[in-house]
């Protein structure tokens, strides 16, 4: 069985002060990467622990332009709900953010 990486926003559409976008999958770790900034360099999602929160940004790689400040969570399978690789991206909440982050994606 063919396993998808698949991307999507988990909280409720409206305004609120934070929003999650949650990856999940085997390239969710790999592809959170190419789009987190993190504070600190030795702080890259593929680099981290598991069930560990970073603090970071957002980023266009193509534009290189900020997207928003976030908290990235990295869960690395077997030890998740769905014994998948998942990341949380904690990211300032709205539409607008969220689908911009989705769209990196």
């Amino acid at each position: 069985m063919a396993s998808d990486t698949i991307a999507a926003i988990s909280t409720p559409p409206g305004e609120g002060g934070i929003s999650i976008v949650r990856l999940s999958g085997p390239e969710a770790i790999r592809i959170a990467d190419s789009v987190f900034r993190p504070a600190r360099p030795d702080k890259k999602p593929t680099h981290v622990r598991s069930h560990t929160i970073t603090y970071g940004h957002i980023v266009d790689p193509q534009s290189n332009q900020i997207i928003d400040e976030v908290l990235l969570s990295v869960m690395r399978a077997p030890y998740t709900y769905t014994r998948e690789d998942i990341v949380e991206i904690n990211c300032h909440g709205g539409a607008i953010v969220t689908a911009k982050i989705l769209d990196l994606l």
